[in-house]
């Protein structure tokens, strides 16, 4: 009797290598570290990119082509936010400099997780304008993966 290969469905939990890049080089790459694990439908990915996976088998590599603005949606111009300095200061250390490319992390509402904002500009009577798109929204996106293993 021959085993049935285990294939990635909704739900599975995946211990993967993967990464996700766009046009400016990779945002994101475990293949040269820890190997990430994660159950499909969490949000972890998009679904775009969890559509990718189901049906792969384990010890499976493959690589996608994602087109602009399917992995990540749009750029929405309401994601783009000043913060007064002030604010910031209350939100963490009040000596800190911001420079255009930071990435700032920030937590979520209900303290549980986070998110991240990359510094767009940085006026001292304004504030600091932030985008808190997914720095891959509105670009084609490359998806390589390597399946570990499935629970």
């Amino acid at each position: 009797m021959t085993a049935t290969p285990t294939c990635v469905q909704p739900g599975s939990f995946l211990t993967l290598h993967y990464r996700l890049s766009g046009p400016a080089g990779d945002v994101i790459n475990t293949f040269n570290g820890s190997p990430a694990t994660l159950t499909l439908g969490t949000g972890e990915l998009s679904p775009a990119v969890e559509a990718c996976l189901i049906g792969m088998e384990e010890g499976t590599r493959s690589s996608f082509e994602l087109p602009a603005g399917a992995a990540f949606g749009e750029r929405n111009p309401a994601m783009q936010q000043w913060l007064a300095h002030k604010v910031l200061t209350q939100m963490g250390d009040p000596n800190e400099q911001y420079a255009v490319g930071d990435v700032v992390q920030f937590p979520t509402p209900d303290d549980k997780g986070q998110f991240a904002g990359v510094v767009l500009q940085v006026l001292p009577e304004q504030g600091v304008l932030f985008d808190f798109n997914h720095p891959l929204a509105g670009q084609p996106v490359t998806f390589e993966v390597q399946v570990i293993g499935i629970l």
